[in-house]
């Protein structure tokens, strides 16, 4: 007799009332899902999991690649900060929009901080839990061989004819197969019994390994980069020959230093500019002009009066106290005197002026403040090898002085100096000045070669290009003189942290390397005594992950069991 569910039972299915199915279920006529609360902690939870995924890892670490990018592209105040200047000179609308957004300070942007401040949340959220697992794993046994390894792709069975006893047999044949898995690198657990013997290998947790080892040495750099760059400073100084310039903030050009960089942090010594030798290819009409090596020889002088003499050059940083000192550029620093009208020398400098082409075409300012009626202002130009264009302006046919020539436009009126906001001493602004030679002045510009003097317009004194000194004999084969100064452009980096981003690169490359080559494998042998003495074996295998040659593993496998058993 069959029963039938009563009228109520079944208006309470029909409801989805029935307390043997939730009326969530997907069977049931209510269409709506409830799901739990979360709440503020519950919320807080699923936001850490999701940061810490490795998902979100590797997008950040993207966004990270990309967010560096505005650092190649734009000059960076930290490594160039004339770069910056000479960028906003030629960009003057744009520069204040990019620069609110720190494009030209990238690496210590909010925005780029933010990034790597999560992606280096989300590695330590992510390494702990695995390295928690992963060292429950190395300490735990293999796990026990299956009860149907035919299930397995990677299967391969062999029938070995005993002689005597069949379960002997079987055991000294997994005895065999754990000791040659031993020898292969497994680690290897026995399980024997229900009429059957086993072993459980496996090997490849070094492939974890590897994997936390990158992530870790990722932090690592990332801490090295974050950490160390807030001891590290960058400065930049010109000098020129002869001169000789203090390791102190006072005396660089520009300096950007760490936040953790005190005013006393420089080491103290000071360095001399003794000479700076450069060679050109002579004149010719192949390699015409070309410059070949360039050599800053200085004098260092520590504290105690220890001297030492080195050389930079390029690409060749000079090492001092910890320092690297290297040669970004060089040019000519003309040696300008100016005298007012009772012949007293109000100015008497020698004066950078900076590179424009190939040709050492070169552009200078004079400033003079005090000593004149009223303040006059030079904007100059040195042609090494003085020529002409066919519109008839003067340029510079060879970067060496085989024909020096000096030219000068003077202005006189207020520089702008005295009213306390900082000027670039490389430029001056004419604006509201008078002009009093060259350009639409009623004087021609100032045109003087070495050891000459000129008068200044209206009667204010005169200006001298100073004597030239003697050449040495190689350069005199080719007419040049030694009557102008050379500069040279110097950068000063101290970063104490490259020792440490080096060992974590190299960990990061091993543990890259270990993790994608290193198996993880798991390999069974098991023997089953017959009933008319021969023993089946099989061989089972599994891979964690793409394997290509796992079934040739176990192949090899077979055939070197299967040999020790036959001897």
């Amino acid at each position: 007799m069959v029963s039938r569910p009563s009228s109520e039972a079944a208006s309470k299915k029909a409801s989805g009332s029935d307390p043997l199915r939730p009326s969530d279920h997907v069977d049931s006529s209510d269409d709506t899902v409830t799901s739990p609360a979360l709440g503020v902690v519950g919320w807080l939870r699923w936001g850490w999991r999701q940061l810490t995924s490795m998902r979100t890892a590797l997008v950040l670490l993207l966004l990270l690649a990309i967010a560096a990018v505005p650092g190649s592209i734009f000059p960076q105040r930290m490594a160039n900060p004339n770069g910056v200047v000479q960028w906003e000179r030629d960009n003057p609308g744009l520069f204040p929009i990019l620069d609110a957004i720190q494009m030209f300070d990238v690496y210590l942007s909010a925005w780029f901080s933010a990034i790597y401040i999560l992606l280096f949340i989300s590695l330590v959220g992510c390494i702990l839990p695995r390295t928690q697992h992963h060292w429950k794993a190395l300490r735990a046994r293999p796990p026990r061989t299956p009860a149907r390894l035919s299930r397995l792709d990677d299967h391969l069975t062999q029938r070995v004819e005993g002689e005597g006893d069949a379960e002997v047999g079987a055991a000294h044949a997994i005895d065999e197969a754990t000791a040659l898995l031993k020898g292969q690198g497994y680690r290897v657990e026995r399980y024997d019994g229900r009429g059957a013997f086993s072993v459980s290998a496996e090997r490849g947790y070094l492939r974890e390994t590897g994997n936390l080892v990158f992530h870790a040495s990722l932090v690592g750099v990332l801490l090295a980069v974050g950490i160390g760059g807030g001891f590290a400073y960058t400065g930049q100084r010109i000098f020129v020959e002869g001169q000789t310039l203090v390791n102190s903030l006072v005396d660089y050009s520009s300096m950007n230093r760490g936040r953790f960089v005190g005013d006393e942090a420089l080491n103290p010594y000071s360095m001399r500019l003794d000479s700076f030798d450069v060679t050109y290819q002579p004149p010719a009409p192949l390699g015409s002009g070309q410059a070949g090596d360039f050599a800053a020889n200085v004098t260092v002088t520590k504290p105690g009066g220890e001297e030492t003499s080195g050389t930079i050059r390029v690409n060749h940083p000079l090492e001092v106290a910890g320092e690297r000192v290297y040669l970004l550029g060089n040019g000519y620093a003309p040696t300008i005197t100016v005298r007012d009208a009772d012949g007293d020398a109000v100015f008497s400098e020698s004066v950078p002026f900076i590179p424009q082409d190939a040709n050492m075409t070169s552009m200078g300012v004079v400033k003079i403040a005090d000593g004149m009626p009223e303040q006059l202002g030079m904007i100059g130009f040195f042609y090494p090898t003085r020529g002409q264009l066919d519109t008839g302006a003067k340029t510079s046919i060879y970067g060496d002085t085989l024909d020096p020539l000096l030219t000068l436009n003077v202005y006189s009126g207020d520089l702008g100096i005295n009213e306390g906001v900082p000027r670039n001493v490389y430029e001056l602004d004419p604006t509201g000045m008078t002009q009093l030679a060259g350009g639409d002045a009623d004087v021609e510009a100032i045109q003087l070669a070495p050891g000459e003097t000129a008068d200044l317009p209206n009667g204010l004194g005169t200006i001298t290009f100073e004597d030239e000194t003697p050449v040495d004999a190689d350069r005199a084969m080719v007419g040049a003189t030694e009557s102008v100064k050379r500069f040279v452009s110097l950068q000063t980096h101290q970063d104490r942290s490259a020792i440490f981003v080096l060992v974590f690169a190299i960990l990061l490359i091993a543990g890259l390397m270990t993790a994608l080559f290193v198996p993880r494998r798991r390999v069974w042998v098991k023997a089953t005594p017959g009933t008319d003495g021969s023993i089946e074996i099989e061989y089972a295998a599994l891979a964690r992950g793409e394997d290509p040659t796992l079934a040739a593993a176990l192949e090899q496998l077979r055939t070197k069991h299967l040999s020790t058993l036959e001897k």
